[in-house]
């Protein structure tokens, strides 16, 4: 059968400028609004080694803040407890931006801020622990793009941390090195957990429900430096279904909704020991730029646009591919699985780089391995979608264990 569109586009917006689930706001009418003089100064006047602490509260800012210190650690009393409500914003776009090494920021919570939450803009030896970013008003495409966004970056840690209601990514590294991803949930975002062009990503122990899209491996093509080397484990990954919210034209506005884990265009990557289940599109999609929504982006001169060296193994499955998002997808899963089937777990859009081939064959090295007991299918997207096909036995194959991420201060 002719499925016509691309797979990760798949129809997947659904009126964006209208999503929402209605205002739950945090009534902040009672919250501390002269404590912003004091923080403000006390970020002005911050020294390398300082330790900022921010009391049990609810404290209410109209503008932005920013750190541009070494070594400074803001620590908050608990993410429940000492709360950054940015509410009234009317000036700057970021509830936090930092230009830093050193910084660590613990036990607070940022909530509605305009744009982004949490933005770490370069700097190395970054830790963000028990950090709940928060749009309270629930999940709308109105809402800040990303929650906690450490972006070319070195050396990242983000642990125990909560990111809720982003338009775009919840947790999100992107263009960095060394990350680390561990024991946080991410729940009613496009992306839950974003790892996107960052070398060497071990991301572990978190959960992410209630997203669009569960945890996201992407390469972009228009940025300088391509990622690899991404491990996902020990994850819970599940009923990622909540519609699409994402700002019309932007990548994740064309991931469909009911994505467990999504490889896009990226390299070396390992999944294992993940439970994945109930995401009724795919529990895991792996696809090339060609089959995005935004394939038409400008491309770097060495942009690598396929998946390779994909390696996925000992997870645990269940339920997924019921009611996938889009009428294309759900025309192809009706045509071959019946109106009560459902899609495999395991969806390829079937494009390869031709031009490695050796014999007519992807080099062991650089093939995408699937020794899980689930079925893969093939959408055979270079051919126009004209013939999927379920074709497990062609990824059955093992690769290497990748190696961690080590942090000295990860332990």
């Amino acid at each position: 059968m002719k499925t016509t569109g691309y797979l990760i586009a798949a129809l997947s917006a659904l009126a964006l400028g209208a999503c929402g689930n209605g205002d739950t706001s945090r009534d902040v009418s009672g919250a501390n609004a002269e404590y912003q003089a004091t923080l403000l100064e006390q970020l002005i006047d911050a020294q390398p080694g300082d330790v900022i602490e921010i009391p049990a509260g609810v404290y209410s800012f109209d503008r932005s803040l920013s750190l541009n210190v070494d070594n400074v650690t803001i620590r908050g009393a608990g993410m429940d407890e000492t709360i950054l409500s940015f509410q009234g914003q009317v000036a700057g776009a970021e509830g936090l931006i930092v230009n830093a090494n050193g910084f660590t920021l613990e036990d607070l919570a940022i909530e509605d801020t305009i744009g982004d939450g949490l933005k770490v803009n370069g700097g190395e030896n970054i830790i963000i622990r028990g950090v709940r970013v928060e749009w309270t008003n629930g999940y709308a495409t109105e809402n800040g793009a990303y929650g906690i966004y450490p972006v070319q970056t070195t050396n990242v840690l983000v642990e125990n941390t909560v990111a809720i209601g982003a338009s775009d990514a919840g947790i999100y590294v992107g263009q960095s090195r060394n990350v680390i991803v561990r024991n946080s949930r991410a729940e009613y975002n496009v992306a839950g957990i974003e790892i996107e062009n960052c070398i060497g990503a071990d991301v572990y122990g978190n959960t992410a429900t209630n997203n669009t899209g569960g945890i996201l491996v992407f390469n972009m093509p228009n940025l300088p430096q391509p990622g690899y080397h991404t491990r996902v484990y020990d994850n819970d990954v599940f009923a990622n279904n909540t519609e699409n919210f994402g700002h019309a034209g932007t990548p994740v506005a064309s991931v469909p909704a009911g994505s467990g884990i999504v490889i896009n265009s990226n390299d070396q990557v390992e999944i294992f020991n993940n439970r994945i289940s109930d995401n009724n599109t795919a529990n895991i999609i792996i696809s090339s730029l060609h089959s995005t929504g935004y394939s038409d982006y400008s491309v770097q001169t060495d942009f690598d646009p396929y998946p390779e060296t994909i390696w996925i193994h000992d997870n645990i499955y269940s339920g997924g591919g019921t009611s996938p998002d889009g009428l294309d997808l759900t025309a192809l899963k009706i045509a071959l699985f019946g109106l009560n089937g459902a899609l495999p777990d395991v969806l390829f859009d079937g494009y390869v780089d031709t031009a490695k081939m050796v014999d007519g064959a992807m080099p062991d090295a650089l093939r995408i391995c699937v020794a899980d007991e689930v079925d893969v299918l093939n959408a055979d997207g270079p051919n126009g979608y004209d013939s999927p096909r379920v074709d497990t036995e062609a990824f059955r194959c093992t690769l290497d264990n990748l190696s961690g991420v080590e942090l000295a201060f990860a332990d």
